[in-house]
């Protein structure tokens, strides 16, 4: 494995930002309250406005990063008052939580008939810019690690979502009669993870170059999974 690949399998900078503090919010209820729900008995909040407001905040998480994230700012972008944000979110990290947990950041490509390809696939990302909603990923990494709300965010958005997709990729290998052994696709999982990781906490746009994304596909995540010669990629024979 060359060494700039490996120096990417588990990024120091994971969960390593410092904290900013937020609003001092009134804590109306410790309870995640979800858009449309009933924030004051008979009267019910309006989903047009709880949208309104998590798009108005993912925004924000986007483009000013999760130290500007306030209700201020929110209300003032949205033309909304405070209290209505109050009622639906008693913390900054809880509306956050809710508009990440939304997201598709990651899902299982098409079948494609091998590994490699699934795997390929199923990175096919890494080769573009982080988007809106992974900038706004990418802005509360290194909070979630003071922030439970916000570690139950990315929970939602990438980590189980990816664990999903890694486990729907073995099963296809399966069904083609080329199984995976369990430890080495949780595995794959972990590097897979840390790799997205890395994407998010590393500075520029996030992306990889299409020839680099194979080669860590090649080299990194197939040996992983199916150790031996019919894990690497196969160079073309020298004349």
């Amino acid at each position: 494995m060359e060494p700039a690949l490996a120096s990417v399998l588990v990024p120091e900078t994971l969960w390593c930002a410092p904290v900013t503090s937020q609003d001092a919010f009134v804590r109306t209820s410790s309870r995640q309250r979800n858009p449309g729900t009933t924030g004051t008995p008979g009267r019910p909040l309006s989903n047009e406005l709880s949208e309104q407001l998590l798009s108005v905040a993912v925004d924000i998480l986007a483009e000013e990063g999760w130290g500007r994230l306030n209700s201020d700012r929110i209300a003032a972008r949205a033309r909304a008052g405070k209290a209505g944000i109050y009622r639906r979110w008693p913390t900054m990290a809880a509306l956050a939580r809710t508009a990440v947990s939304r997201f598709e950041l990651v899902s299982a490509p098409p079948p494609s008939g091998s590994l490699r390809e699934d795997i390929l696939g199923l990175v096919a990302r890494w080769s573009r810019p982080l988007d809106r909603q992974e900038r706004a990923v990418a802005s509360i990494v290194g909070a979630a690690r003071h922030e439970g709300e916000l570690r139950a965010g990315l929970d939602a958005a990438l980590i189980r979502p990816l664990a999903a997709a890694v486990t729907e990729i073995g099963r296809r290998a399966a069904d083609r009669g080329e199984p995976v052994d369990a430890g080495r696709l949780a595995l794959l999982g972990s590097v897979l993870e840390a790799f997205w990781w890395q994407r998010y906490t590393s500075a520029g746009d996030g992306a990889m170059s299409p020839d680099q994304v194979e080669h860590v596909v090649d080299d990194v995540l197939l040996p992983v999974t199916v150790p031996g010669p019919t894990g690497l990629r196969q160079e073309p024979a020298r004349v």
